[in-house]
């Protein structure tokens, strides 16, 4: 017997002694959560916003973070198939590993929703919730030439670039988005990157982590910034902009007459909108979690009900074996022009006392 049979047969069989034990999920039944990692202020927020979305619509919920450990995120999923979950909302750490397991869900008949990072390699993708990770490239890259003058002829100005994790399919479709604005400057010679470390492979950070990008920043300014000012740094998100930040300002950078570079950021961390409004970080792309968790219940809401499934784009996002059907949500640029308009009169994400 093979090992996905095994699993198989282990889920049917505790299935049957759920369902002959009376624990079977109240209310509209169980839905499976699975998340990458509890360490990321976004991911807990995320976690927080669609249990109580899809509690509000009458289901249980068995959510869970996987610690950015691939094999765990895989037991976990596995466990709520033995549980009985009636469907899956998956946040893939490394989005290419799930194709057996969600083989496994097929065989069961349990929808498979992907949330905000697309499950790639698998033909078992039902839908897909996310934020245009193009358009958040783009924001980014934008803000860049804006902040720099670049479109007026201003430069040339050095840059830096720090992309996310390799192994999320999100990273490669904002550093597509990043490069339509960048590029032109890179090739013009207006934008020089002095480590040489352009591509999406040389300038990723694994797992989006902080320590690393700072890491990787401390040897580029010890290598190549010695006698340099860096002027502008793509941080892909908020996480790897505070690492990028730490490092920059252990060498001096924002005291001294040593003026910040322009640094970009995702996801609209508290800590970061609070280096926004104090000049430590330039910008951050805000994603309404909430929005996205809302979005992402009423796709299990109507897959279980059979009813028509909101989305609104059937062509963009191929996971490598069919075009997934997605509801994409629009990201938005917060700067210290748009802070409080944008995170606390109109979306109401943060309170006033929370950004002082």
């Amino acid at each position: 017997m093979g090992a996905l049979s095994k699993i198989l047969t282990a889920c049917v069989l505790a299935g049957s002694m759920v369902a002959s034990s009376g624990v079977m999920a109240a209310g509209k039944g169980l839905i499976g959560v699975s998340l990458p990692n509890k360490t990321e202020a976004r991911w807990v927020s995320d976690g927080s916003n669609l249990a109580q979305s899809l509690k509000d619509k009458g289901y249980d919920v068995d959510l869970q973070y996987a610690q950015y450990e691939v094999q765990t995120q895989l037991s976990q999923v596995e466990n709520m198939l033995v549980k009985g979950v009636k469907v899956l909302v998956v946040a893939p750490i490394d989005g290419t590993t799930m194709t057996d397991t969600l083989q496994l869900a097929k065989s069961m008949n349990i929808p498979v929703i992907s949330y905000d990072r697309l499950i790639r390699n698998s033909p078992n993708v039902d839908y897909y919730a996310t934020f245009d990770n193009r358009q958040t490239g783009v924001l980014q890259g934008k803000d860049i030439v804006e902040k720099l003058g670049l479109a007026q002829g201003k430069g040339p100005f050095t840059l830096e670039i720090f992309s996310g994790s390799l192994d999320d399919n999100n990273a490669h479709v904002v550093y597509d988005g990043v490069m339509s604005q960048l590029k032109p400057y890179i090739d013009s010679g207006k934008l020089v990157v002095r480590s040489g470390q352009v591509t999406l492979e040389q300038t990723s950070t694994l797992n989006w982590d902080g320590a690393v990008a700072q890491s990787r920043m401390d040897n580029i300014l010890s290598s190549f910034y010695a006698n340099t000012h860096l002027d502008a740094v793509l941080a892909m998100n908020d996480a790897i902009a505070t690492g990028v930040t730490s490092s920059l300002r252990g060498i001096g950078y924002g005291s001294g007459g040593s003026a910040m570079p322009v640094i970009t950021g995702q996801d609209a961390e508290l800590p970061n909108v609070k280096a926004i409004i104090q000049g430590n970080q330039t910008s951050t792309v805000f994603k309404d979690t909430r929005a996205l968790a809302f979005a992402a219940a009423d796709m299990v809401d109507a897959v279980l009900a059979g009813a028509p499934v909101k989305v609104n784009d059937n062509t963009s996002y191929n996971n490598g074996i069919k075009v997934i059907p997605t509801q994409l949500l629009t990201p938005v640029l917060v700067d210290k022009s748009n802070w409080k308009n944008e995170l606390f009169l109109k979306a109401k994400y943060y309170s006033e006392d929370q950004l002082k």
